[in-house]
């Protein structure tokens, strides 16, 4: 049987628990905990540790979800989530003003581990921005040598983040079924 873990990181409300509890086979192990900083301002929980979650690309093939605390304070979390790791989805809200900033803060923290593997980056929020710069996401992944595939997508939206782990899953094993659970309209 073969089993893959991959990360969800990203950044403060970029949608990384709501992406996993939308595609997990298994109900999610979520560390959730009551905001007391400025991130209440965003939302009224956080993620503390980790979010845990799991699909079955077929009979096979596993995939172990892991998503990551969003704020630095957390960040020694996501060296360790990131340990045996193949691949990382990486989440970015585009509605936050500082949309470069935190893609190059999340670039720098995983760099080494973005060498040795694979990463695909989710757009999140558009609908709450006055659009996408799409030159400025491909000059910031130029200009710290990332050459990674960029999806916009809703982090709610079972199809998006579905395509999202299947471009991910395919980076790393090409030679892999990579259905991963139809939506059912």
């Amino acid at each position: 049987m073969q089993q893959y873990k991959i990360i969800f990181s990203g950044s403060v409300g970029a949608g990384k628990s709501t992406a996993i509890k939308v595609i997990s086979d298994i109900e999610v192990v979520a560390t959730e905990a009551r905001a007391s900083d400025h991130i209440q301002k965003m939302k009224e929980s956080t993620t503390v540790a980790m979010d845990y979650g799991r699909i079955n690309l077929d009979a096979e093939t596993t995939v172990h979800l892991y998503g990551t605390p969003g704020q630095e304070r957390f960040s020694f979390m996501w060296e360790i989530l990131a340990q045996g790791a193949l691949g990382l989805v990486l989440l970015i809200d585009c509605s936050a003003t500082a949309i470069k900033t935190d893609i190059n803060r999340y670039l720098a923290a995983f760099k080494d581990f973005i060498k040795e593997n694979a990463v695909v980056i989710g757009l999140t929020r558009s609908d709450l921005s006055t659009g996408i710069d799409w030159e400025m996401i491909y000059d910031t992944l130029a200009e710290n040598d990332i050459s990674a595939p960029v999806f916009e997508v809703d982090a709610r939206n079972k199809t998006d983040i579905n395509m999202l782990v299947e471009a991910l899953v395919l980076s790393i094993d090409p030679t892999i079924d990579s259905t991963i659970n139809p939506v059912v309209t």
